[in-house]
């Protein structure tokens, strides 16, 4: 009887034991992700400051502090499904100006937020892929039900690269505003119908002013 308690104490200790390391490596990984987009956020914020590299007019960025952004949420990052679109041809994305820059369809993304399964087309630039360090960079341009409440009323962007496999992380924390939010002599594509996202995307920056 006794070396059966031993051994039960011994398994409940070791269960707590584990529960213990896990809950800490979960809040480890909580606060790594805090401060990766923590960096990602300070990068942005450093860029609209300077002069050099702002998209701000000359009015705006002598008072500029800080972009505004949702508060961190890994909910929004998703490792979403990759599916090469084949056979597709080259289009003119409509912009905000009359310039039609010639993007492809490269592929589709398929996630799964509360139990319904979205979708998003993400595209290549025909031009832009022909510059160094850009030949593996897609483009996710998206609209959502937060836009032009909380967020910019013509979408947003988010940066991607082409995977390896069949999967893609995409992470809406690191979404941000197309130029033309900020400055009207920017020329900036307009998401196509196809990306419209029905559900609030409470992540990543939020509109300017």
């Amino acid at each position: 009887m006794k070396i059966k308690n031993f051994s039960l104490l011994t398994l409940t200790l070791l269960l707590i034991i584990t529960l213990s390391f896990n809950n800490g490596n979960s809040q480890t990984n909580s606060q790594k992700y805090i401060e990766e987009i923590k960096a990602y956020q300070d990068t942005m914020n450093m860029e609209f400051a300077d002069i050099k590299k702002s998209p701000l007019n000359d009015e705006d960025i002598v008072h500029f502090k800080k972009l505004n952004f949702y508060p961190t949420d890994s909910n929004y990052k998703f490792t979403a499904k990759f599916k090469l679109s084949m056979g597709e041809f080259p289009f003119p994305m409509k912009t905000t100006t009359s310039r039609k820059p010639m993007y492809v369809k490269y592929g589709e993304v398929t996630f799964e937020f509360k139990s319904i399964i979205y979708k998003l087309n993400v595209y290549q630039n025909l031009d832009l892929i022909k510059k160094e360090g850009y030949l593996d960079y897609l483009f996710l341009p998206f609209t959502d039900l937060t836009n032009g409440f909380e967020t910019y009323g013509g979408g947003r962007y988010i940066d991607l690269k082409i995977p390896e496999g069949d999967t893609i992380v995409i992470d809406f924390n690191k979404c941000y505003n197309p130029y033309c939010a900020y400055n009207h002599k920017y020329s900036c594509p307009i998401p196509p119908e196809d990306n419209r996202l029905e559900l609030e995307v409470k992540a990543g920056v939020k509109k300017y002013h």
